[in-house]
């Protein structure tokens, strides 16, 4: 039979998944998503922060699967429009009539940029990301948070990444993530600092 993974990521989006099993791979931490097992809740993100979020994934899924769970809630916080989309940022365009067809991710995009060209010279916007690890029980063990800083594009460029990675800029590298390498991307993205956080708390109680 084969072993289970040592931690279950709380999350169905593929994008993600890839991101997370490249960071935690390398310090011998196996871990899975939650497609394919039948305990998995739909968790409603009802709350008022990623943290929030986060948190109620990691403690749902958790007692539910009796397992560790490793829940992350993250998204795109753009000044000009008061921190939208925020916490809603993988529901942008949900329920906005005239929405432009395409992907999720193509629909978000376009209301973006429509959202940005009637805000005057401000495109600041960083990305965010809240961890949460839960044990078994559903209790919260451990949390981290990164974020990584840069602006708007005017139009997509680069193909790579997901989400909103193709209109963010990293200005040190003057490219956005959806032109990045995924090397550079692992070592510089939200994600990628908030899951270098909660390594050592993985190690030390999970991996023990």
């Amino acid at each position: 039979m084969k072993q289970a993974s040592h931690v279950v990521l709380g999350t169905t989006n593929s994008g993600k998944l890839l991101e997370l099993i490249e960071l935690l791979e390398p310090f011998g931490i196996t871990c899975c998503s939650l497609a394919g097992l039948p305990e998995a809740l739909n968790v409603a993100e009802t709350g008022l922060s990623f943290a929030d979020n986060a948190a109620l994934k990691a403690t749902q899924q958790a007692h539910a699967l009796g397992r560790w769970v490793l829940a992350e809630d993250s998204g795109l916080v753009v000044s000009a429009l008061d921190g939208a989309p925020g916490i809603y940022s993988a529901r942008f365009s949900e329920n906005i009539a005239g929405a432009s067809k395409g992907t999720a991710d193509e629909r978000n995009n376009a209301l973006l940029l429509e959202r940005l060209a009637t805000c005057a010279g401000d495109r600041s916007a960083y990305y965010a990301c809240h961890a949460a690890l839960a044990d078994p029980t559903g209790t919260i063990v451990a949390t981290s948070q990164g974020i990584c800083c840069g602006v708007i594009a005017e139009a997509a460029q680069g193909t790579g990444g997901f989400g909103y990675d193709p209109l963010f800029i990293v200005p040190e590298y003057h490219r956005t993530f959806g032109n990045l390498s995924p090397v550079v991307k692992s070592l510089i993205s939200h994600r990628a600092r908030a899951m270098r956080e909660m390594i050592p708390f993985i190690v030390h109680r999970v991996l023990r």
